[in-house]
């Protein structure tokens, strides 16, 4: 008698049997049908292990017993990754809405750039794209289809009489009887053009949407390593920037601050800070041990902070800070699983060591006058912040709208029909630097409500990310926690959301948010990570 030591591997998708080896005769039998298909559905391939040793008879040992592993993303089949066309084409949209997707403003180059692209990236999918039903991040196309409804609804033209009794139009009611014209029919948005291009501006988002959910579970390892990329060369551009190089993006407005590809500091300094949160999920996101990726992680996020601090950004420090703290809670087992070998003085001193070098390059920088955005954030009187100065009139402009809103878009138009004499100056005064204010006073009560239909779904699959077990999905969804947090919170003293590149990752994130499968649709096979 004699017998064979086999090695099979388990995966996640069925095959139909089972090879064995057969070494002393050099042939392969088909055991297909012995029963064990039934217990182990997940067989991908055999492989057999070292010859089984001889004995002084010539007798062959007992055989070794039968080893059940997880198949390695390193198989030979697998090593090379292979885009498909719907990843190459999120790919080529996520570096277009890099290079132009940095601004707000309607009227700057990069708009119509990144809107061509959504349209065209969108005509591909209803040419070449199958249909499919809706299964993943419906609530994410659920807010942005309530979101296009309240801009379109706002665009339909109302009776002259309707329109005039609708609140904070009485002003606008002495101007058209002043001009002596006949009544005509309005829409709701009291500047009706800045309503179509907050409608125009959600093609960016939905297309993200189709293209996120098309690719989901296939690429998303690659598409978290490219915005990881993305994020990198704007905080090069941004040091850069800081270094004194005029550097700056035709394609969008601003310049003169260290910005990167964004008009705004803050808005470069809050990507920057979802660089921090995206690094330790690369890390950790495959289930290995991190080897070289460590100490390579931990020179990006002290990069990070330091150019977060180069912006001479408030907002983007608080948001650096939460970031840092929410990624090292996303990876706190498989981390505690790497330090476990070395002493427990190790992450202190690492987090210590952190701090002097950002503190040092501070103060490095101040001393030789070289902190121009540092000493702007330092010097700044809260008392003589806009932000604060016309919270008052924009929040009793919100009462006076309510709860129907001016309009979509109408934020400058409409304030500078209120603005107070003690608030003029010769710059003007676009947004009102909070956005969730800035919505409920557009949209009034179905923005309010939007608004917190919003944050509920948020709530709600955020304690159930984080209340789940480990694996890639697991871990892809709190990230995507963390960075509609990270949004949010900066959206409380700014408009961080307005610009395609952050509408764009809200909707990566709040796909990546949906990942978690439910318990009808998950698999009783395990994590790539884990034994069978």
């Amino acid at each position: 008698m004699y017998s064979a030591n086999v090695m099979i591997h388990a995966a996640t998708n069925t095959t139909t049997g089972f090879v064995y080896a057969d070494r002393r005769m050099g042939t392969m039998m088909d055991i297909k049908g012995l029963g064990l298909e039934h217990g182990l559905s997940g067989i991908k391939h055999l492989e057999p292990c070292r010859p089984p040793p001889f004995g002084k008879s010539g007798s062959v040992h007992r055989a070794d017993r039968v080893s059940l592993a997880p198949m390695r993303v390193s198989d030979r089949s697998t090593s090379r990754y292979i885009p498909g066309p719907w990843v190459v084409v999120l790919f080529a949209f996520a570096v277009i809405l890099w290079i132009g997707g940095g601004a707000s403003r309607a009227d700057v180059f990069g708009q119509p750039l990144v809107r061509a692209a959504a349209w065209t990236c969108l005509a591909l999918v209803v040419l070449f794209g199958t249909t499919r039903p809706v299964r993943s991040a419906r609530p994410v196309l659920l807010l942005l289809t309530g979101a296009s409804l309240i801009a379109a609804i706002q665009l339909v033209p109302l009776p002259p009489g309707l329109w005039q009794s609708l609140p904070g139009r009485s002003l606008y009611n002495g101007t058209e009887a002043a001009l002596a014209g006949p009544a005509v029919w309005r829409p709701l948005a009291i500047v009706p053009s800045t309503a179509w291009n907050a409608l125009g501006s959600l093609i960016v988002p939905f297309v993200m949407w189709c293209l996120m959910t098309r690719v989901r579970g296939v690429g998303d390892k690659h598409f978290l390593l490219l915005l990881l990329g993305l994020v990198l060369a704007g905080m090069g551009m941004g040091m850069l920037q800081f270094a004194g190089i005029p550097l700056h993006d035709p394609l969008v407005n601003g310049g003169g601050e260290v910005s990167g590809t964004f008009a705004n500091h803050n808005h470069f300094a809050l990507m920057m800070a979802c660089g921090i949160a995206l690094v330790p999920v690369w890390v950790f996101l495959d289930g290995r041990s991190p080897g070289w990726r460590a100490p390579v992680a931990v020179g990006l996020v002290l990069f990070l902070a330091l150019s977060i601090v180069a912006s001479g950004s408030r907002a983007g420090t608080l948001a650096g800070i939460v970031a840092l703290g929410c990624g090292l809670l996303m990876v706190r087992r498989p981390l505690r699983r790497t330090l476990a070998p070395y002493p427990k003085w190790v992450l202190p001193a690492l987090i210590a060591a952190f701090i002097t070098i950002v503190v040092g390059v501070v103060i490095l920088s101040i001393v030789a006058d070289r902190a121009l955005s540092i000493n702007r954030a330092m010097t700044i009187d809260p008392g003589q912040d806009m932000r604060h100065r016309a919270l008052p009139t924009v929040l009793s402009m919100i009462r006076e709208y309510f709860p129907f809103g001016a309009g979509l878009g109408s934020f400058d138009t409409v304030f500078r029909a209120h603005e107070p004499f003690n608030l003029l100056k010769p710059t003007f005064f676009n947004r009102a630097h909070d956005d969730f204010l800035e919505i409920v006073l557009d949209t009034g009560l179905a923005g309010a409500t939007l608004l917190l239909a919003g944050f509920g779904w948020w709530l709600w699959a955020s304690v159930r990310a984080w209340r789940a077990g480990p694996g890639a999905d697991t871990l892809l969804a709190r990230l995507g926690s963390v960075l509609v947090l990270l949004v949010m919170a900066a959206s409380v003293v700014d408009y961080p959301a307005r610009t395609p590149m952050i509408m764009a990752l809200l909707v990566i994130a709040g796909v990546w948010l949906d990942g978690i499968p439910r318990r009808a649709d998950a698999s009783a096979l395990p994590e790539s990570a884990e034994h069978l």
